[in-house]
């Protein structure tokens, strides 16, 4: 319970059931306020419904594209440091909550979105800015949601399944098949050749799969075979916008597209086309206006110029987002899709990815029909189960499961985690499979450093690699060693977040290596960009070193485009020590070896897409420290996004 009546969570005043629940901590004075203001606004004084719309505004703010108010009593979460039981709470009794709210002048339910709020209602709405047929929530069954992301869901589902059923792209089947045969010749990985074909051949395609299964080596053969059917047929090669959520993942996607095609067998005018490509943030592709986040200079009514619009990470995709891009994509333009719907979602409402992907995780989704074209081009056997009766959605997605990157113990534990098999996890832990260390201790109870002495002698030694090159005055050799170790953290303050083990770590060194002595900007420093710098071509996650270019000077070194770029510490803005960093951050890195650090089992952010995310940032080695309950917490906690978005596209709700 909050017991601070100063506490900023605390809602002064504020009523009844608003009250109880804020008390409890379910509620944010903030959810409370806004809660408060539209039922004024609309004369609205039944408390069940002032609670409902604070419910309501609760869930985006914690990924939630809406609240199920038939289950929300049971699936209610809190952060607090005592427990709290929820069920003791003034709940509303379902059907008469539902029956209120339909009722209610603030709630549209299905389509109907101008019954009249009366007289009272509609002269406070308009006097405040809004349209009195603009109601701010909409009820689907015992759904409520914000009306933008209830709008934002079917737009975005509306525009996938438009693109799905779109007839099947003009393709030259016997040109695909000399550019499959040429691009993956002496690679056996059938899924990728799949994935290229699928590509090419539909509107809407989905290249899925974990760290190391060669997403963006597919991302670039497609764009060459596009290219190829261009040349084939005497048109210019497509437009191609290579996109990401963050700068940093744009800029990986631009380095390792042009990595591939300096060694595919494509001719040299195929060669320039992918050289050339640029990629840019979808905010940027989509012309962000400045100061809105929903608000772009691409539209429904001013659509992007491109006839291929591929992004990468799209796990990181938030609903809003997503919409906003589907919309700006020409009906006649491809839209391909990159990600591994196991990680982390967006901060933001929606886990977009993993809803598009649904049960073609679990294996393909292919109607007879596009299984039959698929392999006509692939000379393969395409495996695949049947669809839901007029759902084409699954056509263009296939899954990549073969890992190519990191060894076979992190990949079966990666797998156990990813399927939420906890028997199977603690039994591949307790086995010790080459490449991974468990160990068994909450790394902030006391005592706990004994046990970490391989964490300790892993951050030091990579340390010790950095600074000495660094102070050679070897910027390509430090920033190499950069990515040698990393301890990853759930927090990112607190006894088991980021902050408290970048001091410790920092700690290990000053007593081995004499770092404190040279100040702030020591030679080796390894350094984490915070904010984008796009004067610098710096980008929210890039890292990079501090290394000694005189005898008293020293500059800040980065790797751009497989090149270093030195600049003096002065003109960097937002940038922080990284010895560790937290699993969000780490997304789209990999490290040789990964200290993974978990949180108690109460933590909230321990989930299972955490613990895979964390498990996969390990190339060579991993050492996880958690208890065996902390480990298990966390596979039977997978984050359950409330969303709409995958029983529209797979069938299941085709008109709510």
């Amino acid at each position: 319970m909050i017991e601070d009546a100063f506490d900023v969570r605390h809602a002064q005043r504020a009523p009844g059931l608003l009250r109880a629940f804020n008390d409890a901590g379910v509620l944010s004075a903030a959810d409370v306020h806004v809660a408060r203001r539209l039922a004024e606004l609309a004369g609205a004084e039944d408390p069940s419904v002032a609670l409902a719309v604070a419910l309501a505004v609760r869930g985006p703010r914690l990924g939630h594209v809406y609240v199920d108010l038939a289950t929300i009593r049971g699936s209610a979460t809190v952060e607090a440091e005592e427990p709290v039981d929820l069920t003791a709470l003034p709940w509303p009794e379902v059907d008469r909550w539902i029956r209120r709210l339909a009722q209610s002048g603030l709630v549209a339910t299905g389509a109907d979105a101008d019954r009249p709020l009366g007289l009272a209602g509609t002269r406070r709405l308009e006097q405040s800015g809004l349209a009195a047929a603009d109601r701010p929530l909409r009820l689907a069954g015992t759904r409520l949601y914000l009306d933008r992301y209830w709008r934002e869901e079917r737009r975005l589902a509306a525009d996938l399944r438009a693109f799905s059923e779109a007839a099947p792209a003009d393709v030259r089947l016997d040109v695909l098949a000399d550019g499959l045969g040429r691009q993956f010749a002496g690679r056996d990985d059938g899924s990728q050749v799949l994935a290229a074909a699928s590509a090419v051949l539909c509107r809407f395609a989905v290249v899925a799969g974990g760290p190391g299964t060669g997403k963006t080596t597919t991302v670039a053969r497609i764009v060459a075979l596009l290219a190829e059917q261009a040349a084939a047929s005497g048109v210019a090669a497509p437009l191609v916008a290579l996109a990401a959520p963050t700068g940093k993942a744009a800029a990986r996607l631009e380095e390792a597209v042009h990595g591939e095609a300096r060694t595919l067998a494509v001719d040299e005018g195929v060669r320039a086309h992918l050289l050339a490509l640029e990629a840019s943030t979808l905010h940027r592709l989509l012309g962000w206006r400045a100061g809105s986040h929903s608000r772009f200079r691409h539209h429904r009514g001013n659509r992007l110029a491109h006839d291929v619009v591929i992004v990468d990470e799209t796990s990181m995709v938030s609903l809003s987002l997503m919409a906003r891009l589907a919309e700006a994509v020409r009906p006649e333009a491809r839209l391909v899709l990159v990600g591994d719907p196991g990680q982390l979602t967006s901060i933001e409402a929606g886990a977009v990815l993993g809803d598009i992907v649904g049960p073609a995780t679990d294996g393909l989704r292919m109607a007879p029909a596009a299984r039959r074209r698929l392999a006509e081009a692939t000379g393969r056997d395409v495996v695949a189960g049947d669809p839901p009766a007029g759902v084409t959605v699954g056509d263009g997605i296939v899954v990549l499961e073969r890992v190519h990157r990191y060894g076979a113990g992190i990949a079966a534990l990666a797998t156990a985690v990813r399927k939420g098999d906890a028997d199977a996890v603690m039994s591949a832990l307790a086995g010790a499979p080459e490449g991974v260390t468990w160990i068994p201790v909450d790394v902030a109870e006391p005592g706990a450093l004994d046990a970490l002495a391989s964490v300790r002698d892993g951050a030091v030694a990579a340390a010790r690699a950095v600074i000495a090159a660094a102070r050679a005055g070897d910027a390509a050799r430090a920033i190499g060693s950069l990515g040698a170790f990393r301890v990853l953290c759930a927090h990112r303050r607190g006894p088991h977040g980021a902050a408290t083990w970048m001091n410790q770590v920092e700690g290990w060194l000053a007593a081995e290596l004499d770092i404190a002595a040279a100040g702030e900007w020591y030679a080796g420093r390894p350094l984490l960009v915070t904010a984008n710098d796009y004067g610098l071509r710096l980008y929210n996650g890039d890292t990079g070193v501090v290394v000694a270019t005189g005898p008293d000077r020293v500059s800040a070194a980065f790797e751009r485009r497989g090149e270093v770029a030195e600049l003096s510490p002065s003109r960097l803005g937002a940038v922080e020590t990284v010895y560790a960093m937290t699993v969000h951050k780490s997304q789209g890195s990999q490290f040789d070896t990964a200290a993974v650090l978990l949180p108690p089992p109460a933590s909230p952010v321990l989930t299972r897409e955490l613990l895979y995310t964390a498990v996969t940032r390990a190339r060579r080695r991993l050492i996880l420290a958690g208890t065996e309950a902390a480990v298990r917490a966390a596979i039977a906690r997978p984050a359950a996004r409330a969303s709409g978005l995958r029983p529209k596209l797979w069938g299941e709700e085709r008109a709510a």
